[in-house]
């Protein structure tokens, strides 16, 4: 079995269907709603268990129902959930889903991630042949460096460059200015740096480089909240099990590509388990 496991943050997200987002000052209704913990932490990590069976999530609570409502969630998902708690409102996000298959995302709140002090299973992710890692502190960093494999979004450069350690990837979106990514960011530098675009497949570079394309997707294309996140996370779970790094892509491509084609960012996503 594969062990693998999420540091990082979470969000209590509400979702809208819409036909459009509105304009300046425009109404418009939602013909559906439905709320779920997400953002790139818990998207990733029931990824992660939909493919490994099982998966362990280091994160960070709010104190309020908000948090409370993330942590039944969660554990009825499936994912082994392991967080500090801050006397702080859960950080929550207000996310329409269009007609034309985008995410347009409304953040409220400060981001909140696990640190290095919380009194987390920090000494168990040695054991681990995965992590993925969208935030925390340099400690938190280097607390999952001690894994088999570590892979990281760019989301948590700070920390990041802060540790001192070095990454097996950084994956990111080319498309998301939020995820932006320069030679120099990091010393030492990544081994790979993965950079996605949607539609138009990918590349990565380091001791080798190349291409992918997108993967065909299973249908109808939905929304694409979570499919950087689920492509992410299975790209993590393919180099923990000793896969390559172009084998590692393809099945984040498939899993990106399953995850646009369901409901927001559940739904879709590639089971393997």
């Amino acid at each position: 079995m594969t062990r693998v496991g999420v540091v990082g943050h979470v969000e209590w997200v509400q979702f809208a269907v819409v036909e459009r987002v509105p304009v300046s000052g425009e109404i418009v209704h939602a013909r559906e709603t439905f709320a779920e913990p997400a953002g790139g932490g818990a998207v990733a990590a029931v990824q992660l268990r939909k493919l490994a069976g099982a998966v362990r999530f280091l994160t960070a609570l709010g104190n309020d129902d908000a948090g409370a409502c993330v942590a039944r969630r969660l554990d009825e998902l499936g994912v082994e959930l392991h967080a500090g708690q801050r006397d702080t409102a859960q950080r929550r996000t207000f996310t329409f889903l269009d007609d034309a298959g985008e995410r347009t995302i409304t953040v409220l709140g400060e981001r909140i991630v696990p640190w290095s002090s919380d009194a987390l299973a920090w000494d168990g992710l040695a054991q681990f042949d995965a992590i993925y890692l969208t935030g925390g502190d340099a400690g938190a960093v280097r607390a999952a460096r001690t894994a088999r494999v570590l892979v990281a979004t760019p989301r948590a450069i700070e920390a990041l460059a802060a540790s001192g350690v070095q990454l097996d990837v950084l994956v990111h979106s080319a498309n998301d200015r939020g995820e932006v990514y320069a030679p120099g960011m990091l010393d030492p530098a990544p081994r790979f740096v993965v950079s996605t675009r949607g539609a138009l497949g990918g590349s990565w570079t380091g001791a080798t480089s190349g291409t992918w394309k997108a993967t065909p997707l299973p249908g109808p294309p939905v929304d694409s909240y979570g499919c950087g996140d689920s492509f992410a996370a299975a790209l993590a779970f393919g180099l923990g099990a000793g896969m390559e790094l172009p084998e590692a892509v393809e099945l984040g491509a498939r899993c990106g590509a399953a995850c646009l084609a369901g409901r927001g960012p559940y739904e879709g996503q590639l089971e393997l388990a």
